[in-house]
C-alpha cells in the first residue's frame, strides 16, 4: 500500500507537497520502551522523520538516508528552525541521484537528537527534561530506533541505506546487526571504529561545553541560560576537522577581516577567525548542547566488532559481515583527514574477506570531510549508479 498525502493519523503524520516531491513529516511514538546497549530502556521514545516520494505496492523501493552528527530529518525539505534548504537537497529529489520519482526516501532524526526525536531536552517520565538523566546511547541504539520506524512503516527490507560520516556508521551498523533488512549499503567518508584522534577532538568539544558555567551540570533548561559559549567553541573545533587545508587556504588564506592592518588585539583579525566564530554562534541557535554531548559520545563508542561480538577483541572486522546478504559501496575523499581513505579501505578489505560484493573508490575533491555534502559531481555519479 502506497503512502499518500492525507489527514493526520494517530502517529501525527502531516503531508505536504513541496514542488514536485511528495513529502511527509511524522513523529512516531514507540508503544514499548526502547532497549539500549547501556542496559537501560527508554520509555516513550519518539522518532521524528520525513519521507519523500511514494512507497510502491510491494514496499520494495524504500531508501533510508542516515544523517551526520548535527544533521536532521530535513534532508530535502526546508528546515523549519533555520529556514534553510535541506542538507542534501542537491542529492534527493525528482531526477536527482536519489530519485524520488522511483524511490521512497526515509530520513529520521537520530535518537538523542534535538529536532523532534527523543533526546536530553525531551520530557522524561516525570515531565521535566531528561537533561543528564538521559541514558548514554550508541550508534546501534540510533539504528535500533530506525528499525522500529521501518517496522511501523511496514518495510521489511530496504532497497538501500545511505549515509555519510556518522550516517555511514549507522548504515554499516544496520547491515551488520540487521543483515536481512537491506539490499544495498552506501557508506561515505566514515569508519568501522572511531579512531583515537577523532575521539580526542570530540572530547575537546564536550569539555568546552561542560566547562561553560551556564551548562549547570546539564540542567540549564528553563533557566534562561544555556552553554552557548561552550557549544560555540565545540562547533568551531569540530568545523575545522570538516574542512581541508587547501580549501581553507583558498577561501581565506591569511586575509584580514574588514580591516587593512592587524588590530594587535583579540578580535577576529583574520577572515578564517571571523568565519569560525560565525559558525559557532549560528550553531547555538539550532542545536542543543546536551544533544551534542550524547551524540558525540555515541560516535566515540562506535566499534562494529564490539557491536557484533560484545568485545572489540572478539573477532575481526571481516567476521562482522560473514554471510551478509547486502551489496556495498564504500566511498572516501582524498582531502578528508577526519576519516581518511585508509579507514574506508579497511572496511572494503573486510567486506572482500567476508566474500561480500563491494565496490570501493576514493574520489578527488578539495573540500575535506564535508565533500559528501558539497558539489562533487563524481559522487553524484557514484550514488546514481550504485542505487540504479
Amino acid at each position: 500500500m502506497a503512502l499518500t498525502a492525507g489527514p493526520r493519523p494517530p502517529n501525527s503524520v502531516a503531508a505536504m507537497a513541496t514542488a514536485e516531491i511528495l513529502t511527509q513529516s511524522g513523529t512516531l511514538e514507540l508503544p514499548e520502551a526502547l532497549p539500549l546497549d547501556c542496559g537501560q530502556s527508554l520509555p516513550g521514545t519518539q522518532i521524528a522523520y520525513e519521507t519523500y516520494g511514494t512507497l510502491d505496492a510491494a514496499r520494495g523501493n524504500a531508501v533510508m538516508i542516515c544523517h551526520a552528527t548535527t544533521g536532521d530529518q530535513h534532508v530535502a525539505s526546508t528546515n523549519p528552525r533555520t529556514g534553510k534548504a535541506g542538507w542534501w537537497q542537491r542529492m534527493v529529489g525528482p531526477g536527482l541521484p536519489i530519485d524520488t520519482n522511483r524511490m521512497f526516501v526515509i530520513c529520521a532524526n537520530v535518537l538523542g537528537g534535538c529536532l523532534g526525536s527523543t533526546g536530553p531536552a525531551s520530557p522524561g517520565p516525570d515531565g521535566a527534561p531528561w537533561a543528564m538523566r538521559f541514558p548514554v546511547i550508541t550508534i546501534r541504539d540510533m539504528v535500533r530506533a530506525h528499525v522500529a520506524l521501518l517496522d511501523h512503516l511496514g518495510i521489511d527490507r530496504l532497497a538501500a541505506v545511505v549515509g555519510g560520516s556518522m550516517g555511514g556508521m549507522q548504515a554499516l551498523s544496520l547491515a551488520a546487526n540487521w543483515p536481512g533488512r537491506v539490499d544495498k549499503v552506501l557508506a561515505i567518508a566514515c569508519t568501522a571504529a572511531m579512531p583515537a584522534q577523532n575521539i580526542a577532538f570530540q572530547e575537546v568539544g564536550r569539555q568546552a561545553i561542560m566547562a561553560d558555567p551556564d551548562w549547570q551540570q546539564g540542567a540549564y533548561y528553563g533557566t534562561g541560560k544555556a552553554p552557548d559559549a561552550g557549544l560555540s567553541v565545540a562547533r568551531m573545533a569540530a568545523h575545522i576537522t570538516y574542512l581541508s587545508e587547501a580549501s581553507m587556504h583558498e577561501k581565506f588564506g591569511r586575509r584580514l577581516q574588514n580591516r587593512d592592518a592587524k588590530a594587535f588585539g583579540f578580535d577576529a583579525d583574520f577572515q578564517v577567525e571571523s568565519y569560525l566564530r560565525h559558525q559557532g554562534v549560528t550553531f547555538t541557535t539550532r542545536f542543543d548542547a546536551n544533544s551534542y554531548l550524547y551524540i558525540t559520545r555515541a560516535m566515540s563508542y562506535f566499534d562494529l566488532v564490539e557491536e557484533k561480538f560484545g568485545d572489540p577483541g572478539a573477532g575481526l572486522l571481516a567476521d562482522v559481515f560473514t554471510g551478509t546478504q547486502s551489496r556495498f559501496c564504500v566511498v572516501s575523499f582524498d582531502s578528508d583527514w577526519l576519516y581518511p581513505t585508509p579507514e574506508s579501505r579497511k572496511i572494503a578489505h573486510a567486506l572482500n574477506a567476508a566474500g561480500a560484493p563491494v565496490s570501493f573508490m576514493e574520489l578527488s575533491a578539495p573540500f575535506g570531510h564535508d565533500s559528501f555534502l558539497l558539489d562533487v559531481p563524481a559522487l553524484d555519479r557514484v550514488i546514481a549508479g550504485f542505487l540504479g
